[in-house]
């Protein structure tokens, strides 16, 4: 079944599932401890948005490898976010699994769209 193409950055299944792992993240930093809220909690939080804001920036980028260069540093930027989780979750500030999970579908999701970026013959 062949999908519409996408209008805007919010079109994007990748973009949505990233923006799932933003507000997850939101939820289980709130519960951070507070002498966290500019180290772990703060880092965190900035990796995690940075993931779906460069999908967003590139989405309107014109050339293919340009695109392509906004998927690989939200790609950066998930494995940053990756581990954190891992910290956090060894620091015993919260079950992270459920996010961690999520953030693997939206690697493989990432992987792929930047892939059909470079192998587009539009």
């Amino acid at each position: 079944m062949e999908r519409a193409a996408a209008r805007t950055f919010r079109d994007l299944m990748v973009w949505g599932k990233a923006h799932e792992v933003v507000l997850g993240v939101y939820r289980l930093t709130a519960g951070f401890p507070k002498h966290e809220m500019y180290g772990l909690s703060s880092q965190l939080r900035r990796a995690a948005v940075a993931i779906p804001a460069n999908i967003a920036e590139g989405f309107r980028k014109r050339g293919r490898a340009d695109k392509a260069r906004f998927m690989n540093i939200a790609e950066g930027s998930l494995d940053e976010c990756q581990y954190y989780l891992l910290l956090a979750q060894d620091l015993a500030y919260g079950e992270t699994g459920d996010l961690r999970q999520v953030l693997d579908e939206v690697s493989r999701m990432l992987r792929a769209y930047a892939q059909a970026i470079l192998t587009s013959n539009s």
